[in-house]
């Protein structure tokens, strides 16, 4: 049996794609308000993690399994993994410190199922998640901060400069697995237009993959997705979904995010003049 990808929700995978690959999801948790509103999350405990690691070696007939969850600057789940990792020996569990979130993790662990499906053993899934990951970025656009205000998930600088940010429609980047902000624009349409640059610049003329999660954005996530569509290189793919709910929680209505891995890691790049 080929070796086991785990990942939690927040990589956001479509479930057609949890079908196809075979990956595990363990879903983080969403509290509800008194009116029975998403009010705030809760990450994975160790408890649960050591849990779901046994089932999947179980499974895997210890080949080994390979844990890719949100960055730990972003929640406890992190933590709580490497805790449950140590429950078993002979390093069958690898915990990777992804520092992201979103659907650059979970393109992470579809990359490491496809190559597991294939014979790969646990050094080589390890591998290529890591440098999918390396070769990725994350954007978040948000319609208003209040709500990641809140969160506590914004850099100490970022929440400084949060009274500037009311009147803007700002752009945040995960950066050393925090989110910090990468520019500030009047409306949604400029929003857009940087990060089209954004990633095409970093592109630098090769194709690459982007998902685009939105939170009760459809249209506008829509519209993203026809502008990235119409100046991507050949070769490259869009997907568009549903933001899920615990990023949903702390990035508020309206908000997009835009994960994107690239054809070479940002050391090999060379901006486009």
């Amino acid at each position: 049996m080929p070796v086991r990808i785990i990942t939690d929700s927040s990589a956001d995978l479509p479930e057609e794609v949890i079908e196809e690959l075979d990956i595990t999801v363990v879903d983080l948790h969403v509290m509800r308000d008194e009116e029975g509103q998403d009010s705030s999350t809760s990450g994975l405990s160790s408890l649960e993690l050591t849990a779901a690691y046994a089932r999947q070696l179980e499974r895997g007939g210890d080949e080994g399994v390979l844990a890719l969850h949100l960055s730990k600057e972003l929640s406890s789940t992190w933590s709580a993994a490497v805790q449950a990792a140590a429950v078993f020996p002979d390093d069958l569990v690898r915990v990777v410190d992804t520092g992201s979130v979103g659907m650059a993790v979970g393109a992470a662990a579809m990359a490491a199922a496809k190559v597991a499906s294939e014979g790969a053993d646990l050094d080589e899934c390890h591998d290529i998640a890591v440098g999918t990951l390396e070769r990725s970025a994350t954007w978040v656009y948000l319609h208003g901060i209040e709500e990641m205000r809140k969160s506590g998930r914004m850099s100490a600088a970022t929440t400084v400069q949060s009274a500037v940010l009311l009147a803007t429609k700002p752009i945040m980047q995960i950066r050393g697995g925090r989110l910090e902000l990468a520019g500030k624009t009047r409306t949604q349409s400029k929003a857009f237009t940087k990060l089209v640059e954004l990633v095409i610049e970093r592109a630098g003329g090769d194709p690459a993959f982007v998902a685009i999660q939105h939170n009760d954005a459809d249209e506008a996530a829509t519209d993203l997705h026809n502008m990235l569509a119409d100046v991507l290189p050949e070769g490259s793919s869009i997907m568009t979904m549903l933001m899920e709910a615990t990023l949903a929680v702390h990035t508020g209505a309206g908000a997009i995010g835009l994960s994107a891995v690239f054809s070479a890691r940002p050391e090999d790049f060379s901006p486009v003049s």
